[in-house]
């Protein structure tokens, strides 16, 4: 069994401290293979920012693969926006930008979903449709394979400002049929977990589609702070929802769910 941290959001410039203390000291408890970081490390991708964002990430366990989000590129310099819109990123986080972690039962690749012309929305491009197909086919195909990427591919601001980042939610069809069993997304700041054909409704194989909420910003919206653990197994994974108790000042258990792989792909449990 691998046990996989998706943490989402941070934000950093716009966090809660005890959150952010919270987070670190229950991730190193449950003693992860891997923590996955699905974007938005900072609130306007600042140095003073990244370099907090890189300070936290160097406090948690590893191994680690980590995706740019939406507000990792700059705002208000418009420059920067659409010339290097990934320079301080690359600077202070990492410069790879398709990362990639396998071993024998875990495939986990990262992609890129920001784009310069969109203010909040994203999606992923077609040659990186190619580059994950290239991954998938070095890698055991008995392992379970785990996408993470900043936007929900049906992302509702994808159209937002300058036009529609493609391909959307139709690449999930796509990557699920090229063996794909987990999407692990942010953005929206909302816990959620569920097959692909709820959320998308696709047809063919069935994948699982688990959104982290914010793991440590101040910018809540309507939930609690929260991050999601996942115990996964070749024929079954359980995605635990771990939120943020205000009252007693750490993250409590969550909503719990079970899948199981079928000759459909992954159905719920």
């Amino acid at each position: 069994m691998r046990t996989v941290i998706h943490l989402s959001d941070l934000h950093f410039g716009r966090v809660d401290r005890a959150v952010v203390d919270a987070v670190r000291h229950t991730v190193h408890d449950l003693a992860p293979d891997l923590v996955a970081v699905s974007g938005d490390f900072t609130q306007r991708a600042r140095a003073r920012q990244f370099a907090e964002a890189r300070e936290f990430l160097a406090s948690l366990p590893s191994p680690q693969l980590i995706v740019p989000g939406n507000h990792d590129v700059p705002l208000h310099n418009v420059f920067a926006r659409f010339f290097n819109p990934l320079g301080g990123y690359r600077r202070h986080m990492t410069d790879n930008l398709m990362p990639h972690f396998i071993d024998r039962e875990l495939v986990v690749i990262g992609t890129d979903t920001t784009r310069s012309f969109t203010i909040g929305g994203g999606g992923i491009r077609r040659r990186e449709l190619r580059r994950i197909r290239e991954v998938l086919q070095k890698a055991d195909r008995s392992a379970v394979t785990v996408l993470v990427a900043h936007h929900p591919f049906d992302e509702p601001h994808a159209g937002k400002a300058f036009g529609r980042a493609r391909p959307g939610p139709e690449a999930v069809e796509q990557l699920a049929r090229e063996g794909i069993d987990v999407f692990l997304t942010g953005h929206l700041h909302v816990t959620f977990a569920g097959p692909t054909a709820k959320r998308y409704n696709v047809g063919g194989r069935s994948a699982i589609v688990v959104e982290a909420g914010t793991a440590t910003s101040t910018r809540v919206r309507g939930e609690p702070n929260a991050f999601n653990v996942l115990r996964i197994e070749r024929n079954r994974i359980v995605v635990e929802h771990l939120v943020w108790d205000a009252a007693n000042r750490r993250f409590g258990a969550g909503e719990i769910q079970r899948f199981d792989y079928s000759s459909d792909g992954w159905v719920v449990r």
